[in-house]
């Protein structure tokens, strides 16, 4: 009797191949979401650092402008042209006398400045954070997956003993080899989804910090503007 992986696949029942197709599909998207993020987050940490360094070296904010249009996946870059264009709605209401040129009036402008800016924050966040359910999703429900076509496989086993009236190798062996099979799909499925999510997530937090950082310095920055101005 052929007891290979492929044959044991091969040979098992409706509900036994229902289940590894399943597996499989999991882990296809799993490893899809994988290769994908690996290239997003490399591609937004470089555009990050040439973004950073051609902000700190503009003379005007226009000219950071321009380096975050350039670098449009940078996450930072994205925060950046969220501010700047409320910046542009204050300069406007400014123009037109809609902001009282006090102090006190200045700095209540920065408070719509801060929302803009926190809103992008979270946007950029869901988007670099997208796609991470089907990892954990993968990792939590595989396992249980492959343990109901374990279970599935030694009801099968069982069933040829009843059935035959034997209980020798080659009445069970089949059976089980499908409920191991099951088993280990299920694992192999559930393992490196679950890797792979805490490292993205670490990334994505990685990414949050940076993020938080750089904002915290623009609109540091735009308030010193203000005051040296007032």
């Amino acid at each position: 009797m052929d007891l290979s992986i492929f044959q044991s696949m091969m040979h098992a029942g409706i509900m036994g191949k229902l289940i590894m197709l399943i597996l499989l599909l999991f882990s296809l998207a799993s490893w899809s979401v994988i290769f994908m993020k690996f290239f997003t987050y490399r591609r937004a940490r470089n555009a990050s650092m040439d973004f950073l360094d051609a902000f700190w070296e503009s003379k005007t904010l226009n000219d950071a402008y321009a380096a975050a249009r350039e670098f449009a996946l940078s996450p930072e870059a994205a925060v950046f042209v969220s501010g700047y264009a409320e910046l542009k709605k204050i300069s406007q209401a400014r123009a037109s006398g809609q902001v009282t040129p006090t102090l006190e009036g200045q700095l209540a402008t920065m408070d719509n400045l801060k929302r803009a800016v926190r809103k992008a924050q979270v946007v950029e966040s869901d988007r670099l954070a997208s796609s991470l359910g089907v990892l954990a999703t993968t990792g939590s429900a595989t396992p249980f997956i492959g343990l109901f076509g374990t279970v599935w496989g030694i009801m099968a086993s069982f069933q040829n003993i009843g059935e035959r009236g034997s209980a020798s190798l080659a009445v069970v062996a089949p059976g089980i080899s499908e409920a191991l099979i099951a088993t280990a799909a299920g694992l192999a499925a559930a393992i490196p989804a679950v890797i792979f999510f805490n490292y993205f997530s670490n990334k994505v937090a990685e990414f949050d910090s940076n993020v938080e950082g750089f904002s915290t310095d623009f609109i540091n920055l735009i308030e010193r503007d203000i005051l040296t101005r007032t």
